[in-house]
């Protein structure tokens, strides 16, 4: 007589299937959903189910088991309100992330805890080939502000990755000028972090304010400056942005 949980988790709350989906061992994970007891849904402590960490890791052959169970949600969410398509996306896990994008119950623009959806996280780590499959689909919307104020076009122009800038600039719904929570806007972004190339390209388009202050009242040109990227500042100057990099103004300049 079995005197045993096979659901049981450890110190995480992860039972043997979920270590088994997270590892990518499908004979396993095929041998536990033989058993009848077993939960192929059941979340850790974090929220997250085996499909979740299969998914985080890009094991396509385990998440085609796991979804061929009708007890599994293809779009829970874990306790940071983060689903497996979010995990998928933001690893840049290809396979999975259309595997996941072909099941009606999956929200593609599903946000988390932080307002943050699969495409922002995707434009944030560089995944060109994963945000054109979400760009794919008309519920996504590509110019949506999280709860801290960015885009996914900031997002992108924040940690320097052109083509992705590039990517979402293609799209008529994305503002390439459109202001955050402290009305940061997407060129502020580069040049607080020196990223010549996203900042040129950015330059490159007519709505795109050089000399846009933000709530602190300081320029795209003050955080170039404050950051000491000296390319940077030579790109803004080169096109009107105002020698001084606190704005036009004596009334802007009293905002510091």
């Amino acid at each position: 007589m079995e005197c045993f949980d096979i659901n049981e988790g450890d110190f995480s709350g992860c039972g043997p299937l979920a270590w088994a989906a997270r590892n990518g061992h499908e004979g396993v994970v095929k041998i536990l959903l033989g058993r009848g007891e077993i939960n192929p849904d059941k979340p850790d402590y974090d929220g997250r189910t085996p499909l979740s960490h299969a998914t985080r890791n890009g094991h396509e052959g385990v998440v085609k088991i796991l979804l061929g169970r009708k007890e599994v949600n293809p779009d829970k969410a874990d306790i940071f309100g983060q689903t497996p398509l979010l995990h998928a996306a933001g690893n840049g896990h290809e396979g999975v992330v259309k595997i996941l994008l072909g099941w009606e119950e999956v929200n593609p623009d599903k946000p988390d805890t932080w307002g943050l959806t699969p495409l922002s996280y995707t434009a944030e780590r560089g995944r060109e080939e994963v945000v054109k499959m979400l760009l794919g689909r008309e519920e996504v919307s590509p110019d949506r502000l999280d709860s801290g104020g960015r885009t996914p076009l900031s997002h992108a122009a924040w940690n320097g990755h052109e083509g992705v800038v590039k990517i979402l600039l293609g799209r008529e719904e994305v503002n390439p000028d459109k202001p955050g929570i402290f009305s940061q806007t997407p060129l502020s972004f580069a040049a607080q972090n020196g990223h010549e190339g996203v900042a040129k390209i950015l330059l490159g388009r007519e709505e795109v304010n050089p000399d846009k202050l933000d709530t602190s009242g300081r320029t795209p040109l003050w955080h170039a400056a404050q950051s000491g990227y000296e390319r940077a500042i030579a790109l803004l100057q080169s096109h009107k942005a105002v020698s001084s990099p606190y704005g036009s103004s004596s009334k802007e300049r009293r905002l510091l």
